[in-house]
């Protein structure tokens, strides 16, 4: 609404959601596609160089008006962003003051300080128009008559505020409901939940979880007794086998909705194929090896593994030019992407490098009726060892198609598993911030 009292963000909407129709239907060539991408490159550098104090100084020796081409070659003279910067200079990084953004939020600082994330329109244009594209296939395939539960942080935090603007683009009601807030909590967020009914979830893997527990604990059964028929997932790695138990969970479709941060935005969106998806046209994507910064070599079948590093293609409160998220990442040659753990938690198991995305896959694929899990790794008798803990649904339903995980673990690692079934919060507690990021596999070595 607020673009009637404002005629050239309209103008801009409707130009922004023409390009994204004409991606999404295939009538943008590849040539047109580069051309574009070069084109807001070159538009970043130059915008950050003139409005961001730190980029002015980093950028000094960069003309934008002279790269040509996004080679390595031509790419190699322009800084990588670290998120050290974005904690050691906040608000020089930004290119707007605050005061010309529509809305301000920062990270929950997790892993250092909170780092400032304001959003100006141009921003929030691009990416919520990305999201309601990309989204509407998927979602299509649910009805029209939808009611979506957003299940995340409001308070200075983007979660609350884009999703509900995504459902309303596509004609969905929705509801803010974060039930670790005092004000919410998971009794009235069921009972909303079960009385209107909601019908989807925006929320993290452990919430989803969080909410089936808390569900079953009050004696009701999520499948039976909810009407719950899509989960979008955000906020963690999930592999495939954690996003089926979710949907077992719920008797609904579990999807990973998007990969991305409050410093550096949507990188990636889930698609109607049941994978995250590039954004290209919101971003300049780079796969880099994390200890020589080089850019990753592909293997026979055109996959690169390594770090992201992402350039912003649209000018806003705080455009990063190649921002290096600290992500370990498989990037197939079609534009799907894994989002395997953080690079510096490096994971070795008996000498086989893995990460913890392919690990909690070989661990939990194809095991069913159980709640919740926790993975540990010990080290005994000179050997790299594995504890799958597992929360039943039931006493008397115990979880189910365990064997093959032994023999995964055995094959993948040279490494036992050993099966608990009890209440994994009580055997591993939890180290990490549960509420919006759930730690599941706790390194103990």
């Amino acid at each position: 609404m607020y673009t009637v009292f404002r005629p050239e963000l309209d103008d801009l909407a409707r130009e922004i959601l023409a390009r994204y129709r004409a991606y999404q239907e295939g009538r943008t060539t590849p040539a047109e596609l580069d051309a574009y991408r070069l084109a807001c490159f070159a538009a970043t550098l130059g915008y950050a160089k003139q409005h961001s104090p730190l980029y002015r100084e980093r950028l000094a020796h960069v003309d934008p008006e002279k790269i040509s081409t996004l080679t390595p070659e031509a790419l190699a003279e322009i800084p990588f962003t670290t998120k050290e910067d974005l904690r050691d200079h906040g608000f020089d990084l930004a290119s707007l003051p605050v005061h010309q953004a529509w809305v301000y939020y920062e990270t929950t600082g997790t892993t250092g300080a909170s780092t400032p994330s304001p959003r100006a329109d141009v921003d929030s244009l691009n990416t919520n128009i990305a999201m309601t594209v990309q989204y509407e296939p998927l979602l299509r395939n649910f009805g029209t008559q939808q009611v979506m539960g957003v299940c995340g942080p409001s308070e200075l935090h983007a979660h609350g505020d884009t999703f509900t603007e995504v459902c309303r683009n596509l004609g969905y009601a929705s509801i803010k409901m974060w039930p670790y807030s005092p004000m919410i909590g998971f009794e009235r967020a069921l009972r909303v939940m079960r009385e209107l009914p909601v019908t989807g979830l925006f929320c993290t893997p452990g919430m989803a979880v969080a909410l089936a527990k808390a569900a079953v604990a009050a004696g009701a059964d999520p499948r039976k007794d909810f009407s719950v028929n899509v989960l979008m997932l955000t906020g963690e790695t999930a592999p495939p086998g954690l996003l089926a138990h979710i949907g077992e969970l719920w008797d609904a479709e579990a999807h990973m909705s998007l990969y991305g941060s409050q410093e550096s935005s949507v990188l990636a969106l889930g698609s109607a194929q049941g994978h995250l998806q590039l954004t290209p046209l919101l971003n300049y994507y780079e796969v880099v090896d994390p200890l020589t910064l080089k850019p990753a070599t592909p293997d026979a079948q055109g996959v690169l593994r390594g770090e992201m590093v992402a350039t912003h293609l649209y000018q806003g409160a705080k455009p990063l030019v190649r921002y290096r998220t600290g992500d370990r990442v498989r990037l197939h040659a079609d534009g799907r992407i894994e989002v395997l753990g953080r690079v510096a938690d490096r994971l070795v198991l008996n000498g086989v490098e893995t990460t913890a995305y392919d690990l909690e896959d070989a661990v939990i694929a194809g095991v069913t009726r159980y709640l919740d899990h926790k993975i540990l790794i010990d080290h005994r008798n000179g050997r790299d060892t594995l504890a799958l803990i597992l929360t039943p649904e039931h006493e008397d339903n115990h979880p189910q198609h365990l064997d093959e995980r032994i023999t995964a673990c055995r094959k993948a690692f040279d490494a036992e598993l050993e099966i608990i079934v009890a209440d994994a919060e009580t055997v591993a507690a939890p180290t990490g911030p549960v509420s919006w990021k759930t730690p599941r596999i706790h390194d103990r070595r």
